[in-house]
């Protein structure tokens, strides 16, 4: 049959990415206490394609991606099935990433009840001119009390839902678990939040935020510095924002380093 995408084209412009998007597909992640859990992910992988090429041959992102699908992932492990990828469709540079929702079986400080919790999670991958980056990302939510709201007011003080988003990047030899960077950021902000709480429960997460206020500058700075002291994280950026329960907007933060 004839193979319309490996005619010649004429316009001179080579293409930067190309690829697909939104492929959803099981993925089987590796845990901390060595056991493994299966998440519903949505991949997203191109490539470079020189100008003299009509097209990319979309079908062979989706050879690859499910054959790598069975294999046991500890997120900087994509970097075999990217360089497949470009060696599949005669790339020289190619990216890669996996979006998911990880669970952690989180306990209630006091009562012990424990739930499940989720995490929105990624694993990206980078090969260009020979090298390889991978970036680990992972959005928290967490609970902040404004500081000033506290230090103003007769009694109490007005506290939010936030999010922090962090992506570290570190080299294919070392490993960060999600397990631990979770809990790295989560103990940056006022209180972590839990799926599942008991009045005991909720007297203790209120009087702890109450008696550990933060700005998002706050949170944000926190983060920074502890990623900073990480002793395998290489680069890194941060994101926090809290949505504000007494205006129609939120406060943000931003840092990249690295």
């Amino acid at each position: 049959m004839k193979d319309i995408q490996n005619l010649e084209d004429t316009r001179e412009v080579d293409i930067q990415k190309v690829g697909i998007k939104y492929l959803e597909m099981p993925l089987i992640i590796q845990r901390k206490n060595n056991s493994n859990q299966i998440v519903y992910s949505k991949a997203r992988a191109s490539v470079s394609l020189p100008k003299k090429y009509k097209g990319t041959h979309m079908s062979r992102f989706v050879e690859v991606l499910n054959e790598w699908r069975t294999k046991n992932l500890l997120g900087v492990d994509i970097k075999g099935c990217l360089e497949k990828i470009i060696r599949k469709l005669h790339a020289e540079s190619g990216e890669l990433q996996f979006k998911f929702k990880y669970f952690i079986e989180k306990t209630a400080p006091v009562t012990g009840f424990s739930a499940p919790m989720s995490y929105e999670c990624t694993f990206e991958a980078k090969i260009d001119n020979g090298g390889y980056k991978f970036i680990l990302g992972v959005v928290v939510p967490v609970t902040t009390l404004c500081p000033c709201s506290k230090e103003i007011s007769d009694n109490g003080a007005h506290n939010q839902r936030a999010y922090i988003s962090v992506k570290v990047s570190y080299d294919e030899d070392e490993h960060i678990w999600l397990e631990d960077l979770i809990e790295l950021i989560e103990n940056c902000a006022s209180c972590p939040v839990y799926p599942l709480l008991k009045r005991k429960d909720e007297k203790f997460v209120t009087e702890k935020a109450w008696d550990n206020p933060k700005f998002v500058e706050d949170v944000l700075r926190d983060v920074v510095v502890n990623l900073r002291k990480h002793p395998v994280v290489k680069e890194f950026e941060v994101e926090c924002e809290a949505f504000e329960s007494i205006h129609n907007h939120s406060a943000w933060a931003y840092q990249k380093e690295g």
